[in-house]
């Protein structure tokens, strides 16, 4: 038992994607749960909520491993390129040639693709592969820095184009506010709490993710109060999601080999250019769709690329592992 408990683990089939999983089902269950207002409202809750988790964040940006990972520039241009240029104008091209209007499936998946890159299941991979650790580090965190600026641009500028109400400038302040400023504040006291954050790393991950849960919680509530999800091809959606991490996992393996890296450089670049991140999306998501219905079917994209990037992203991160270094060229 304990031998399966550890190989689902090693998918990403964890407590979290279970609680994930509860959290969806429990809204639909008792949708009212997720509007009640007062003194303790889950909105209040996941505001203080969000920015003690970007606090936390930054006071574990080591200095040290910035400075390092700025040699490496091409790496981390192809990584970055991807993540914020590449992948947005894939969806877009995609939208023009397919696309429906009033299709939030759409607004999701244009949302997902203009995120930053995961952190911690990206630097899990990249070590269990055996990719270049201090290069996915270094883009990981840079990558959610960046993308408090550059999400919500993109985001404005696929609204605009379907003429919704969207006031970027306005936006951008909220997420300075809310996460960057604090991104900003830890990391200027890295010195001083970076050992105590060590410490109970455990305490403040339990943490982060049982915010993470109420605003999935409020977010589906909202939705399925409101029949959002009636109608909806979730199948279709999760098949949608699962050719595009392949795609991308592809691609980015193919320009790694094109632009000659090393087998440590490739598999990071397979990693980090391919992720994105629930926790931002889930975070900034709140900021950038105030309206909760909306949020949830937004949402769900995200929420099935990020399971599909689990559990395929580490099994691939296995097999690499296993492989001679000559069969992974």
């Amino acid at each position: 038992m304990t031998s399966f408990k550890t190989q689902l683990a090693k998918a990403g089939i964890n407590n979290f994607f279970f609680l994930l999983l509860g959290t969806i089902l429990l809204a639909y269950l008792f949708p009212d749960w997720g509007e009640a207002r007062g003194a303790l409202s889950i909105d209040k809750l996941t505001y203080y909520g969000v920015s003690l988790i970007f606090f936390f964040y930054g006071v574990k940006i080591s200095p040290a491993t910035l400075k390092l990972g700025l040699s490496n520039w091409r790496l981390h241009l192809l990584i970055q390129g991807t993540t914020f240029i590449i992948f947005p104008l894939l969806i877009l091209i995609l939208y023009g040639l397919f696309g429906m209007e009033d299709n939030l499936f759409w607004l999701g998946t244009f949302y997902l693709a203009a995120l930053p890159s995961t952190v911690s299941s990206s630097v899990v991979m990249v070590s269990i592969a055996g990719g270049n650790l201090p290069a996915a580090i270094f883009n990981a965190s840079i990558s959610s820095i960046v993308g408090i600026l550059i999400t919500p641009l993109w985001m404005g500028f696929f609204l605009s184009a379907e003429n919704a109400d969207f006031e970027v400038m306005n936006t951008i302040w909220t997420l300075v506010q809310q996460i960057f400023i604090p991104v900003v504040l830890g990391f200027l006291f890295h010195g001083w709490l970076f050992t105590l954050v060590q410490k109970y790393g455990k305490l403040l991950k339990n943490f982060d993710q049982f915010v993470i849960l109420l605003i999935v919680f409020s977010a589906f509530s909202h939705s399925f109060g409101n029949n959002m999800f009636e109608g909806q091809n979730i199948l279709g959606l999760g098949l949608w999601m699962l050719l595009l991490f392949v795609f991308m996992a592809l691609g980015m393996y193919l320009l790694g080999r094109l632009l000659s890296f090393n087998r440590a450089d490739k598999i990071t670049v397979l990693f980090c250019g391919s992720k994105k991140s629930l926790v931002q999306g889930a975070v900034m998501g709140k900021i950038l769709f105030p309206d909760p219905t909306i949020f949830g079917v937004v949402l769900l994209p995200l929420m099935l690329y990020h399971t599909l990037q689990l559990i395929l992203g580490s099994a691939l991160a296995e097999k690499l592992a296993i492989l001679p270094p000559k069969d992974q060229d």
